[in-house]
């Protein structure tokens, strides 16, 4: 007979691919287990008309996936690692890392080929993201940034019934859809850093969840996770959270490990980037030592009018 393991998923499109492609690679791994999915939604799937960054993100994407999991509900919960507080709750851990996808965002336009550069004067593009605007206003300051909300194929529906003239979303999420399309343009790194752990997959089980710890190593890629502990080390050592014109993208090498992290205004007019490398047997020590060169340079003051200006609005 062979050993259940439930997986906690949002309901969206994307999350249900990650779940469904866990299981897959789980019960390839481990012919003994059959894997189930249990939806559960979060309070981030049920607010869809207010952007993120007003409802305040600690846990939006992930709370009641780890409420099911201290209640021994599920045994995983499958996350975008971007949305996962550095701050893990007692009581549970990150298991397991999956090898990560291409980390870049993509430019969906009216035309294919369509870059940054290549979009007009004054042209109009939505994001949900101050991340996303802060480096797309500091490449192009005429740019009309607006808001849009929703799960990834909702986006492109409304940008695909909308005046606006493009849209920018991760790459891993469009190409994980089948949505690929849609894509204009990518958006290289050096133009647009991602968000912290984009393109990863976090899971996330109860710490005695022995059975559980064990049949994830499978599903394991120790280059990806080195990445992103510096990358998570970094935004915490910031104060930062998913919804925080942050940007890093951390990179293990043969000669070390490379992180590459800005902090930006919301207005897109200031914008602090540094680069550091150092040993992958450390990682999250780097992620503090760039975070603390970033603050010092001046990402303090503007990290602290971004969540003045969240506040007040």
């Amino acid at each position: 007979m062979k050993q259940k393991l439930i997986i906690g998923s949002r309901g969206s499109e994307l999350a249900l691919w990650q779940a469904k492609f866990i299981k897959r690679e789980l019960e390839k791994a481990h012919k003994h287990i059959a894997v189930e999915i249990k939806l559960i939604k979060t309070k981030g799937d049920k607010i869809l008309d207010v952007a993120l960054s007003k409802i305040g993100d600690k846990g939006l994407f992930t709370k009641e996936l780890e409420v099911a999991l201290m209640n021994r509900e599920v045994d995983i919960a499958v996350h975008s690692l971007k949305d996962l507080q550095t701050e893990i709750p007692a009581g549970l851990k990150l298991a397991a890392v999956t090898k990560r996808h291409d980390v870049e965002d993509v430019l969906i336009a009216r035309k294919k080929g369509t870059t940054i550069w290549d979009l007009k004067e004054g042209a109009v593009v939505a994001t949900g993201s101050l991340r996303r605007r802060s480096q797309l206003l500091h490449l192009r300051p005429d740019i009309n940034v607006v808001e849009l909300r929703g799960n990834v194929p909702t986006r492109i529906q409304k940008f695909l019934e909308s005046k606006w003239d493009a849209i920018i979303l991760a790459r891993a999420g469009v190409e994980r859809l089948g949505l690929k399309k849609h894509i204009s343009s990518f958006i290289n790194k050096e133009e647009m850093l991602p968000a912290v752990g984009q393109g990863a997959l976090g899971i996330e089980i109860h710490k005695d969840n022995v059975f559980a710890e064990k049949v994830l190593q499978a599903l394991h890629h120790e280059a990806t996770y080195q990445a992103v502990l510096a990358e998570r080390a970094l935004l915490k050592e910031l104060e930062g959270g998913c919804q925080v014109p942050i940007g890093a993208f951390a990179e293990v090498k043969s000669n070390g490990l490379y992180l590459d992290a800005l902090v930006g205004s919301l207005d897109g007019s200031l914008t602090f980037r540094k680069k550091i490398k150092g040993t992958k047997r450390e990682p999250e020590k780097l992620g503090k030592s760039l975070a603390k060169d970033l603050l010092k340079a001046g990402a303090k003051k503007i990290l602290e009018e971004v969540y003045q200006s969240v506040r007040l609005k």
